[in-house]
């Protein structure tokens, strides 16, 4: 799968329900296992106040599907 493929899926969190935003970039270990994904909440160029990145660890990705991708981030 190409990142550009990731990139066009919705990123839902399965606790909320809510959009977290979309993919736009990925960390690769050195031994090529995917780190986590960086989540751009789609905050425009005129926005103040713009929240940091969001980055979803491998392991809250729950399943990844055709359209969405599904994750279960931590408790706060």
């Amino acid at each position: 799968m190409r990142l550009s493929d990731l990139q066009s899926k919705k990123i839902i969190d399965i606790g909320s329900g809510t959009n977290i935003g979309s993919i736009v970039d990925i960390n690769i270990s050195d031994s090529g296992q995917v780190d986590y994904f960086v989540i751009d909440h789609g905050k425009t160029i005129f926005s103040l106040g713009r929240e940091e990145d969001t980055k979803i660890s491998w392991s809250q990705i729950h399943k990844i599907g055709e359209d969405v991708i599904l994750v279960k981030r931590d408790s706060m």
